[in-house]
C-alpha cells in the first residue's frame, strides 16, 4: 500500500498540473515511517470525545522513522523489527538497509532500511548492485575509513542516482564530514544521532 502510495502521487504531481482549474503545487513529496510491534488501536477516549487511533511505543518510533525519510531522501523508512518479518515471511520487496540510528527520545538504537519496491525491483540486477554496493560503502563507513568511504560513495553515485538515490549520498557525505570532526573513539557502535524528529 505505502509504495503505490508513491506511485500515485508520482502519478498526480505529473498529472495534476496539466489539469485546467487545478491548483497543484508541483512535485509534492510524501515520508512514510513503518513499524512492526504491539500497539493499541482502536476507539479511545470518553462520551464526549471519541477518536479511533493508535498509541504506543511502535506507532512513536513509525513517527521517528518518517521525520527521517527527509534527511535520508527515500520515501518509506522501515525499522528493523517490519524488515524481518519481511524478509522471514515475504522476501518479494526490495529493502535496503540505509543506517543504524538513535532516535530522538530513545536510548536503544534501531537499523532502518529504505523500502524501495516490489519483487520485480527485490530480483532486478540493478539493485543487487545497489545492495551489494551500499554493503561495502557501509562496512567502511563504520570502521571509520573515511577516506575509502568517500572514494567508494563516489564511485557508484550514477547507481546511487539511478535508483533516486542521490540525496542519500549527500546525507552520508554530511555524516562523515560531522563525524571525522567529531574525532570518535575506535569502539563507535556505527550508530548515527538524529537531532530532530
Amino acid at each position: 500500500a505505502a509504495l503505490e502510495m508513491l506511485a500515485a502521487l508520482e502519478t498526480l504531481n505529473r498529472t495534476m498540473p496539466e489539469q485546467d482549474g487545478q491548483v497543484w503545487p508541483r512535485d509534492v513529496q510524501i515520508g512514510i515511517g513503518m513499524n512492526a510491534g504491539l500497539c493499541c488501536v482502536g476507539n479511545m477516549g470518553s462520551q464526549q470525545r471519541l477518536s479511533y487511533s493508535l498509541i504506543g511505543d511502535t506507532v512513536n518510533i513509525a513517527s521517528r522513522f518518517e521525520g527521517l525519510t527527509k534527511q535520508y531522501g527515500v520515501g518509506i523508512v522501515i525499522g528493523s523489527a517490519l524488515a524481518e518479518k519481511l524478509a522471514k515471511e515475504v522476501d518479494d520487496f526490495a529493502v535496503l538497509e540505509l543506517d543504524r540510528v538513535r532516535v530522538v527520545g530513545r536510548e536503544a538504537p534501531d537499523t532502518i532500511y529504505a523500502l524501495l519496491g516490489d519483487s520485480s525491483m527485490a530480483v532486478n540486477d540493478e539493485f543487487a548492485a545497489l545492495k551489494l554496493a551500499h554493503t561495502e560503502f557501509l562496512m567502511q563507513y563504520r570502521a571509520q575509513d573515511w577516506q575509502k568511504a568517500r572514494e567508494h560513495l563516489s564511485m557508484y553515485e550514477q547507481t546511487y542516482d539511478s535508483a533516486g538515490l542521490a540525496a542519500l549520498c549527500a546525507t552520508y557525505h554530511a555524516h562523515m564530514d560531522q563525524l571525522e570532526s567529531a574525532n570518535l573513539s575506535p569502539e563507535w557502535d556505527g550508530v548515527f544521532q538524529a537531532t530532530s524528529k
